[in-house]
């Protein structure tokens, strides 16, 4: 009797292990493919307007990037083409946040040519990390170090852009929402501090990183779309909403290998 609880024990226990890490293997997908469908809509973007967060594109240039775009996000939503649609997306938002470098330089005390840097090199990151990972090119904990310090300094760059232009940051809040916009202005600016915090301090790391993704996606469903539904025609609008739901994407592709990790270390967090 002892021994057949010992192996109904062994054998619960083998499908918990089992089933946790179905599950893990499951939501990695999930940021992936979210990071895939938001570099596909900026590529049809960049084709109808021929322009990028505010750049305007000559043909030459903006036909190759939407192709790679609409290539890499395509190819990232397959397990087989994984790693050349991060690749591609990797060089694509790379050379876009170099393109920021230069009114940086022009003018460094104007923070939003900071932000917008940091925006873009979010979604390097992103990239980056589906990339590594699916090469093999770091050990998990490497990887798992990399990630968390450079979106915690992407996501410590939307604090101070927030902050700084925390006015009309709160003119972008839907006015039903109570109190006012000024609350929610200020309260989602200080969550992005102690997200930044969490990434950089790499304390409750996972839990910080799955909050700042839920708080992304919900700037996009409620912030982004209705403005996008209340005016389709404007450009900025539609590029704004894709690059919202593809730094989420970003931060979901990190909280999925933060989660992942953490199931296969099995040390308390």
């Amino acid at each position: 009797m002892r021994a057949a609880k010992q192996q109904f024990v062994v054998v619960a226990v083998a499908i918990s292990m089992s089933d946790s890490k179905f599950n893990a293997k499951f939501s990695s997908n999930l940021g992936r493919h979210v990071f895939g469908a938001a570099a596909v809509a900026f590529g049809f973007i960049i084709l109808v307007g021929h322009d990028y967060n505010g750049w305007h594109l000559p043909p030459y240039i903006a036909y190759p990037a939407a192709a790679a775009e609409i290539f890499g996000g395509a190819a990232l939503q397959f397990r087989r083409s994984v790693k050349a649609g991060a690749g591609v997306l990797f060089v694509v938002y790379l050379l876009f946040a170099l393109r920021c470098l230069p009114q940086i330089f022009a003018n460094p005390k104007f923070y939003n040519n900071w932000g917008n840097f940091f925006e873009q090199f979010s979604l390097v990151t992103g990239a980056a990390i589906v990339y590594a990972s699916v090469a093999s090119l770091w050990s998990h904990a490497t990887l798992n170090r990399c990630g968390r310090i450079l979106l915690g300094i992407c996501t410590a760059s939307f604090t101070l852009e927030q902050a700084v232009y925390l006015g009309p940051t709160a003119g972008f809040v839907p006015k039903w929402f109570p109190p006012n916009q000024m609350f929610w202005a200020v309260t989602t600016t200080v969550l992005l501090a102690l997200a930044a915090v969490a990434l950089l301090a790499n304390r409750l790391a996972l839990l910080a990183t799955r909050l700042l993704t839920l708080m992304l996606v919900l700037f996009g469903l409620l912030v982004w779309v209705p403005l996008l539904l209340s005016d389709p025609h404007s450009h900025t609008d539609w590029s704004e909403t894709a690059e919202s739901f593809a730094i989420a994407g970003a931060t979901w592709i990190l909280a999925d290998l933060l989660g992942e990790y953490r199931l296969d270390d099995h040390r308390p967090r």
